[in-house]
């Protein structure tokens, strides 16, 4: 019985996937391969590189503001993005258990998007970090990835939840789908620029999502409400991890019923 793992893109709110990888661990299980979008491209990578959910968190640990703004680069004179990614890539370089997509302990799909040709790019192969870096390459936050004269940019703008493309590779597929949801403030219900293009951006995800659903859907589907985090609340990490509780409990029971019914 093999089981398949696709994390959805979410910005801070991926945080939560750590919450679900830390029930498996919990539940002595581990997936046959792994899918990964953005924010779940990082934490992919660092699950499919050997890492436990446990590990994982403790990387978080201290994500205060002050940690987050040493791992900011502002981009000067550049005019794709605000910040350039190269503290961002050494922060991956110190810190992934793995280099290479052949070093993985688990097979590992990261998904990114050719910015001109307006479509998916799947890594599953060569460098790590030049994977997850330009999956994680937001719009407006960081610069794109240039690799062999293509512009890379986030993978949330094509596939936001990739499983599909490890359907065939499993039995039981589980997806998790983080984006969560935004509900207005009553006394300023029109949102401030930043928050108009991010939340532009992922409802153009859940748009995604809800097309692919009609024509397959994963054996399990978990979609935490996630309510009102931002693309940067890493600092909300605890907050994040306790709106999720729920969630993961009925996670496992779910996944302790699939795999109950297959070995049937």
């Amino acid at each position: 019985m093999r089981i398949g793992l696709a994390l959805g893109s979410g910005g801070a709110k991926g945080l939560s996937h750590i919450a679900f990888l830390k029930a498996l661990d919990e539940m002595g299980l581990k997936p046959a391969i792994v899918s990964g979008t953005s924010m779940g491209a990082l934490v992919g990578a660092f699950y499919a590189g050997g890492m436990e959910g446990k590990q994982i968190e403790g990387l978080f640990d201290d994500m205060g503001i002050r940690k987050m703004g040493s791992m900011i680069d502002l981009s000067i004179f550049s005019n794709s993005g605000l910040i350039k990614g190269k503290k961002v890539e050494d922060f991956l370089n110190e810190n992934l258990p793995a280099r290479n997509f052949s070093e993985l302990s688990i097979p590992l799909k990261i998904v990114a998007t050719d910015f001109w040709k307006r479509e998916e790019v799947v890594f599953d192969s060569g460098d790590l970090v030049t994977a997850v870096r330009a999956s994680i390459a937001v719009p407006v936050v960081l610069e794109p990835l240039i690799l062999g004269g293509r512009a890379l940019t986030d993978g949330g703008t094509v596939n936001p939840l990739p499983y599909d493309l490890i359907r065939e590779n499993c039995d039981i597929l589980v997806a998790i789908d983080v984006s969560g949801e935004r509900v207005s403030d009553k006394k300023e219900p029109a949102p401030n620029m930043l928050e108009n293009i991010f939340s532009t951006f992922q409802t153009m995800q859940a748009s995604i999502i809800r097309s692919k659903m009609k024509n397959s859907k994963p054996d399990i589907l978990i979609q935490p409400r996630l309510k009102n985090f931002q693309l940067l609340d890493f600092y909300r990490k605890d907050e994040i991890f306790k709106e999720v509780g729920r969630d993961v409990e009925q996670f496992r029971r779910d996944l302790a019923d699939c795999i109950q019914k297959w070995d049937k």
